[in-house]
């Protein structure tokens, strides 16, 4: 059930039969010379769209706007702060939990550690505060670490490479351009740097030159599986509110 899309009375009976949401969240942020500033958001929104057909959950419109470190000089990157992020998903889970909701699957298209710590600290609060709630918090790279080896050539691939540009050109061929660049970034370890740029020029993180529709295709369905399955695992359901 996509929340933008029911009405209230679908809600309210909806409730019925689930009370877990999937909140997905993004961001609008560089992605090579050939993918869309949305690809994050795109991908796991579209991940949690194809999972809801399969397993009665809500999902939540998402969110395009997440923190951007490593990025954030790059063309296009249009972060928020942690302490932004840190209100937004804890006024969202707050109101969904007065509406009736008590488990919460957050899934991030965007990976950053700093963004992924945020999610985790709101999270691990509501469970101090809320004796009922239920909080899972996943990156689309933590569903994907092990299903997409079966797929992927390129080591370390992770950020407008192989796995992204192949998935972009399943879901979006319209918005892929034709580079195919293939970069790992050089940041010195442990330094925080300011001209990040000089360190990552191009925003790729990978071979986007291995990048095809069909193994997108493929990525894309065990992304699903992988995120179906966790629902079932998680069998939040199945326990007594």
């Amino acid at each position: 059930m996509l929340i933008e899309e029911i009405t209230m009375d679908d809600f309210a009976s909806g409730l019925a039969k689930t009370r877990t949401v999937i909140i997905p969240f993004g961001s609008t942020e560089e992605h090579g010379p050939h993918l869309p500033l949305g690809t994050d958001t795109i991908h796991a929104y579209e991940v949690c769209k194809e999972a809801s057909k399969q397993t009665p959950v809500f999902v939540a419109p998402p969110l395009f706007y997440g923190v951007c470190r490593s990025t954030r000089n790059h063309a296009g990157t249009v972060g928020i702060r942690p302490a932004t992020l840190r209100t937004i998903i804890a006024d969202l889970v707050s109101d969904l939990y007065r509406q009736g909701l008590r488990h919460f699957l957050v899934l991030s298209g965007h990976a950053s550690s700093l963004h992924m710590s945020c999610l985790i600290e709101v999270g691990e609060e509501f469970l101090q505060s809320y004796p009922d709630i239920e909080v899972a918090v996943v990156s689309l790279l933590d569903l994907g670490r092990v299903p997409w080896r079966e797929v992927l050539s390129t080591e370390d691939d992770s950020h407008a490479g192989e796995a992204e540009t192949s998935v972009m050109l399943h879901l979006r061929p319209h918005l892929v351009g034709k580079a195919r660049p293939r970069e790992w970034p050089r940041f010195p370890e442990h330094l925080l740097v300011r001209d990040k740029l000089r360190y990552w020029p191009g925003g790729v993180w990978g071979d986007a030159s291995q990048a095809s529709k069909g193994k997108g295709r493929k990525l894309f369905e065990l992304s699903v599986a992988a995120l179906v399955r966790l629902i079932k695992d998680l069998n939040f359901d199945g326990k007594s509110l």
